[in-house]
């Protein structure tokens, strides 16, 4: 499986592939801060990877409180399916 795992890593980018694949298959609300823990990856990079991600149309943020809560586009929930889909026939 690992052998396999790596030839996913070659097309996509393991992080940003990630988070589009925890969005998608997401329970109940999903913050930055716990995007980075689901992941493996440090806030700021996820932050950094978020804003690329809502310029792109694939994400957008929704303020609840002081909380910004991830939500994918129809966009980004066409774009997770795919990629969710390719990684699950590794």
């Amino acid at each position: 499986m690992v052998k396999t795992k790596k030839i996913f890593n070659v097309f996509f980018r393991e992080k940003p592939a990630l988070m589009l694949i925890h969005l998608l298959r997401k329970n109940g609300e999903v913050y930055a801060s716990s995007l980075a823990k689901q992941v493996d990856c440090t806030y700021s990079h996820v932050v950094k990877v978020l804003q690329d991600m809502q310029s792109a149309g694939l994400v957008t943020f929704e303020k609840r409180g002081r909380l910004k809560v991830l939500i994918l586009t129809k966009k980004g929930l066409e774009i997770a399916t795919l990629i969710d889909r390719v990684n699950a026939t590794f």
